[in-house]
């Protein structure tokens, strides 16, 4: 069966596999991301962001990655302000509030957090009976495929400068996110306006593996104690070096997200043409598209993919392409379709 479940459903890039191969007999000596391999590729995301102050820790999983920078960042009687759709609010299991921290949440925009509905939540915990609401929480891409503009990233900056809160950048689908054709952000940009985000691999070609990049001196010292605290800290870390670095070797990063956005759009545009609505109109590698359920249960039995929204008579399908989703298996879907 062709799958469209989503994108981190095979493997890794090839020429991920090839170099893991190559260097398998290799005796990297260190472990836990000290080696040199990872130092390597850390410089090399270094360059691609244009900042040499920052610091970069590779983890396994978004999960892990989200919970361990949220837990440092937060007092225990602080929180973090998510939209509702949000992954840490949505599809974390409970892992922030595992640390003792709310997730306090607001309704999205187009998948998007509302620094309205934030003010209007800020306005409201002033009293020692409510958290401090000390951080804000986004996704780029959203979980429903949209992004963030350049302007909207710099009003969430100014919002956070004005109440004091630091900004965190969920990057599981950020390649998606950087090429996708509608998209102003340069790489350059994320550090002059996050404190802290990560660059994800697992969603993007990788094996395994997120960057968490800590652009804020105040949330750096102690973060490996966290790591290795809450079970984050790989023992063969080299693995995350050899991936991230071969990831950010002639632009390989961008290249596999280019191509899972350009498969994506070439569902889009089919399945428009062909009639069906979007629940979202999304620029990048998640396509939300609505169907009658009975043709949805024949699509089933040849092809994998997820029913976001039941309906009585209509339901909302996700698409999901990736690096190694072909024009052969859209025009499949197509054809199906």
């Amino acid at each position: 069966m062709i799958s469209f479940n989503n994108d981190y459903s095979t493997i890794a890039a090839k020429e991920i596999i090839e170099r893991l191969t190559q260097l398998n007999d290799q005796v990297f000596g260190l472990g836990y991301g000290t080696d040199d391999i990872c130092e390597q590729a850390r410089q090399k995301i270094k360059d691609k962001l244009g900042n040499q102050s920052v610091d970069i820790h590779f983890l396994v999983g978004g999960t892990q990655a989200n919970a361990v920078m949220i837990a440092g960042m937060l007092r225990p009687y602080e929180s973090i302000i998510a939209c509702d759709t949000g992954h840490i609010n949505v599809h974390e299991a409970g892992a922030i509030e595992t640390h003792g921290h709310r997730i306090e949440t607001v309704n999205n925009i187009n998948g998007k957090i509302d620094l309205k509905a934030c003010q209007k939540l800020l306005d409201e915990h002033f009293e020692e009976h409510e958290t401090v609401i000390r951080a804000i929480y986004i996704s780029n891409s959203t979980e429903i495929g949209t992004i963030y503009s350049l302007n909207e990233l710099k009003e969430l900056r100014r919002f956070c400068d004005e109440n004091k809160l630091y900004l965190y950048m969920d990057g599981a689908r950020l390649g998606a996110a950087l090429t996708s054709d509608e998209n102003d952000i340069a790489w350059t940009d994320l550090c002059n306006y996050c404190d802290c985000f990560y660059i994800g691999a697992t969603k993007n070609g990788g094996m395994i593996g997120e960057a968490m990049v800590i652009v804020n001196d105040d949330l750096k010292p102690y973060y490996r104690n966290l790591m290795k605290q809450n079970g984050a800290l790989l023992a063969k870390g080299f693995i995350l070096g050899i991936i991230y670095d071969t990831l950010f070797t002639n632009d390989l990063f961008e290249n596999l997200a280019r191509h899972g956005n350009k498969m994506a759009k070439l569902l889009k545009d089919g399945l428009v043409k062909k009639g069906y609505k979007l629940l979202i109109n999304s620029p990048t590698n998640q396509q939300f598209v609505i169907m009658p359920n009975e043709l949805i249960k024949q699509l089933e039995k040849e092809f994998v993919f997820a029913t976001w929204s039941k309906g009585e008579k209509e339901s909302c399908i996700r698409l999901v392409a990736a690096y190694q989703t072909t024009e052969e298996d859209v025009q499949s879907f197509l054809s199906c379709v």
